[in-house]
Formats: structure tokens, sequence, C-alpha cells
């Protein structure tokens, strides 16, 4: 690599800074959306214009999932999609995918830069300056990262939520998973630089912050000295002026009595919570690398349910895991029945290379995985439409987004316990504000509500 300006730039291409269209997508995770809506926004201030990615472009980059086969394919999908869209133009692709297997896609139609997700910050330096030639890797040991990296906060385009990754990588090594492979080892984000964005986001008029990591309950451990989650959330409390704060995604075990007392007290915090369960077989959960049970699982959801009555939690659960007889998928999908949860997002097991379960025996076959994964489906989809009935009648607190329902033609936003809703007859002025609501009625998991209007 050479050093220009800007950062490293690929042998033989020459520097040219004139303004670029650049067509930018993204695949995968929120950690993945924050990247690229940082990204895009250092692009736009070096005078590129972000275009759609089936529009005319210069360069376009694509911001990949590694988390299962299938993000892979549709990462390819898109890497050839944007050659024959336009044939002229590089492409850079990143992320997760990127990281962990940059010799496969270098080798795809336009390809000009693999880049790492530790080099993902170098790109708007780069993008203006890339032409023909061979594709070159940019990519680095991300096992070896030990600082906690990211782009500034950016747009999110029609949305009235923010996405800030406080967090970055994961000590878990659970046996499915690659992610510890593609995003190293846990770094987070210094508590006066959360409290420094926070901050520009909400002068940028975004009235709900999502904070997000690809660990994000393990925040702060490795600072100096250590802290917990739950002492940044306080310290946003007291410092931040902010409609409302949500969390992404916790795991069990850092539920804590700390986080629940936090819960229960805030006024920014949304009573809803997303916790990874994976399975509600014991067997299972060992051969997966989780340090829980079933009964900690269960015991934690009924207590959370019964001490924040309004909470709404989220599960994400795998079907088909290596060597699941149908006696332990039946366990999974008996404590998922018998326990008050709003919703599931259910994935069918994917072999990921290098990663512990991908050696295992007892591979469950195409078919049956994804039978498994549709009874989930159906039961999450049951969750979901019992949680939503649940809330007619009651009063609720509502963020209307910044555009209208596209089948209905109605506003749209969601309650502080993530229940959609849509609102009839109201005027454009409520659009990025919270608002007072009656919930009135439900209807396949989204709920109808008027605004209130007390004497």
């Amino acid at each position: 690599m050479k050093k220009s300006g800007g950062g490293p730039v690929p042998e033989g291409s020459a520097r040219k800074d004139r303004p670029r269209r650049i067509a930018l997508v993204t695949l995968g995770c929120k950690v993945n959306q924050c990247e690229s809506a940082g990204l895009a926004e250092a692009l736009r201030r070096m005078g590129h214009t972000l275009v759609g990615f089936d529009s005319e472009a210069d360069v376009c980059i694509v911001n990949t999932c590694t988390v299962t086969a299938r993000t892979d394919f549709q990462s390819r999908q898109l890497i050839r999609r944007a050659a024959r869209r336009n044939p002229a133009a590089p492409v850079i692709v990143t992320g997760c995918y990127a990281q962990v297997a940059p010799e496969q896609l270098k080798t795809l139609p336009n390809v000009r830069l693999v880049a790492g997700n530790a080099e993902k910050e170098l790109i708007a330096g780069v993008a203006a300056s890339l032409n023909g030639g061979p594709a070159e890797v940019m990519v680095r040991d991300i096992a070896e990262a030990r600082h906690f990296t990211g782009p500034s906060p950016g747009r999110f385009p029609g949305r009235t939520r923010a996405f800030l990754k406080i967090q970055d990588g994961c000590n878990a090594r659970c046996s499915y998973c690659i992610v510890p492979s593609a995003r190293g080892p846990s770094r987070s984000m210094q508590p006066g630089d959360v409290l420094e964005n926070i901050s520009a986001l909400v002068g940028a008029g975004y009235r709900e912050i999502v904070l997000t990591g690809v660990h994000l309950g393990a925040w702060g451990a490795d600072l100096v000295p250590p802290r917990g989650l739950p002492s940044l959330l306080r310290q946003i409390e007291e410092s931040c002026r902010i409609g409302r704060l949500r969390l992404s995604s916790i795991e069990p075990l850092e539920v804590t009595e700390e986080l629940i007392e936090g819960l229960r007290g805030s006024r920014l915090l949304c009573p809803h919570l997303h916790i990874p369960l994976q399975s509600g077989d014991d067997r299972v959960l060992s051969a997966m690398g989780r340090h829980y049970g079933r009964q900690f699982f269960r015991d934690l959801v009924n207590r959370l349910v019964s001490e924040i009555p309004d909470l709404a939690i989220g599960v994400d659960v795998m079907a088909g895991f290596p060597g699941e007889k149908d006696g332990e998928f039946e366990n999974t999908a008996e404590l998922l029945r018998e326990l008050p949860v709003a919703y599931l997002h259910v994935f069918p097991y994917s072999e990921r290379p290098g990663t512990l379960a991908a050696s295992m025996p007892g591979k469950i076959g195409a078919g049956l995985r994804a039978e498994r994964a549709a009874a989930l489906r159906a039961l999450g989809l049951a969750k979901r439409e019992e949680f939503a009935r649940r809330a007619v009648g009651t009063r609720q607190t509502v963020l209307v987004e910044g555009s209208r329902d596209r089948k209905t033609g109605r506003l749209k936003g969601f309650t502080g316990n993530y229940i959609p809703v849509l609102l009839a007859g109201e005027s454009r002025d409520l659009m990025n504000r919270l608002v007072d609501v009656v919930i009135e009625s439900a209807e396949a998991g989204t709920v109808n509500a008027r605004i209130r209007h007390d004497p």
C-alpha cells in the first residue's frame, strides 16, 4: 500500500479529488448500519453524492455480512449486481464477509478494494481514487484490535431514531458464531465520547437513540478502570436531553439487578429488551457454549415482566443446531409458548467455517431446519399479535416516524415497548414528535390509535 492524504491508497490508483456519485448498500446488523451511516456522512463531507444502489454511480460500496451462509450469498449477489448496473464503476467490499474471506471476494467482478472492519473508516479517503487494475486487499488481523474505532454518527434518512455504536467485538466464542473472527475482541467507546455523540444526534433532531454493539452488555469491561453498562445509562440519564433511549440487544447473564433497577426507574429507557435465548434445551445450550440454562431464562423473563409490566421482551432463537433431537426442539418451543415474550427472531442454524459447531456430528438436514424455523416463526407471530392485543385500551407514548405507512397512507410510529402503531387522519406536523395516544384496536401485531387530547 502507498499512503496519500486520507490514508492508504491501493497500488496503481491515481488520486482524483473530483466529486463522485457513490452507491452504498449495507447488509446485516445495526452495527453495520451505524458504520455505513458514518461512512456515508464522511463521503458527503468530502463532496461526494450518495445515490441509490440501482442508480448510475461512479463507485459502489458493499458493506457485507457473514453471520449466515445466506448473507454471504446475498453479499456476493449485491457485488455482482453493482457490476452489472455500473460496469465501469469500481466496487469496494467491506464488512464482516470481507474481514474473514477477502481472497474470495477480490475475484468478483469489478472489485477493486476489499477493506476489513478495522479499515472501514479509511474508505472515504480512497473511494475517489480507485480506477482499473487488480483488486487490492486492505485487511489486518482483527484479533489484534485493542481500541474502539468507529465513524462519527451519521444520518439515518427517513428515520426518527438514530443508532449509535458504542461497543465492538465479542469475547464469548459461542460454538456456532463467526462474529468474533469478523469483529475481534470486545472494545468500548469512552463514556465521554458516548455523551458527546448522543448530544450531536439530539442536535441533529433525533428523538430516540438506540445504543448498539456486537456485544452491548460487555460495554466498559475493557476500559481503565472497568465500567458497566448500567453506570453509563445513569450517566446518560443525568447528562443528556433526549426523548428516549433504547437498547438493541443484551445477553441473559447481563440483565443484572443493577440494569433491572435502572429500567424500572428510568425516564428515558424504553421498556424493551431483546434477549437472545438460542435454545430452550439445556444440552443444546451447553453445546452452543451458552452459559445459562432453561430455568435461568424462564425465571429471568418471568421476573422482568412481573416487575416491569409493560416490558416487551424479544428473543433470538435458533432452529436445527447440530444434534438437536425432536424432543430438544420441542423443549425450545414449549418454553417459548409458556413465556410472556413479545416477539421472536428465528434463525435456522447456518454452518460457519472455522467455528466449533461446524465440526460437530449430527448435522440436521436443510429441510428439517426450515420446518422447525417455520414452526417457531408461526409461534412468534402469535406472540406478537397477543402482545399487541394486550395494549388495547391503554395509553402509550408514540414516536411518530417521518414517513407514512405505505399500505394505508396513515402516520405510523412505535410505542416505547416497540409496538407498531398506525394513527388515522393526523397532520404531518406530528412527524418526529413524541405524542400521547390511546390504543383502540389491534390487528396482525399492529395497533390503531388516536391522539389523546386531555381536557
